[in-house]
């Protein structure tokens, strides 16, 4: 942060971690599995020690958290079931990932149309790239139990519960395991030689 004394960051960063653990309470309340069971019944601050196992003991995936060991220990990398999170027991989700639950819908909806369509394919390749029917019940599911129970709560809950999972999604960084869009390609040309 390019402050002379290291005590001035740190002053910024326990702010930054105290205002982040406090967003991670709200969001938490309103976390489910994948059949849209909530996971915690009731708002709760977690212990010091609850905080530490949640850091090291999940890792972010496009629409919520996995747990599964082998891929928590690989840092996100070696999941069992890659894009297929939301069929496995070991992924969870909350309010913060509302958004990218609708995203997904909405493209799963969309490539679906697109797959039905004119689009001329193998059958074992349309089969295969055809969203299920089953994904995309489980999301339309995990969409509406997140919404039921954000509509329950009073306004000024609710205001507080978009303000934390707004917070919380800033600072979640998922790693899909593929080259980001617009990464530059590295310079494999052969160099030029100058003649005299």
């Amino acid at each position: 942060m390019d402050h002379r004394a290291i005590t001035t960051t740190q002053g910024y960063y326990r702010i930054g971690a105290e205002r982040r653990r406090e967003a991670v309470d709200r969001v938490t309340a309103l976390q489910f599995d994948r059949h849209g069971n909530r996971v915690w019944r009731a708002a709760q601050s977690l212990l010091d020690s609850e905080h530490v196992r949640r850091a090291i003991g999940e890792v972010a995936t496009p629409y919520g958290v996995c747990r599964e060991p082998s891929n928590v220990a690989a840092g996100g990398h070696a999941r069992p079931l890659r894009f297929r999170c939301l069929g496995c027991e070991h992924f969870s989700t909350d309010v913060s990932y509302l958004p990218d639950l609708n995203a997904h819908l909405a493209d799963l909806l969309r490539s679906r149309e697109r797959l039905m369509s004119a689009f001329e394919a193998d059958e074992w390749a349309r089969t295969q790239a055809m969203p299920s029917s089953e994904e995309i019940s489980r999301v339309r599911r995990l969409i509406d139990r997140v919404t039921t129970d954000l509509d329950q709560l009073t306004a000024e809950d609710r205001a507080q519960i978009e303000q934390a999972a707004t917070l919380v999604r800033r600072s979640r960084t998922v790693h899909l395991g593929m080259p980001r869009v617009g990464q530059p390609l590295p310079d494999v040309r052969p160099p030029r030689i100058h003649q005299p």
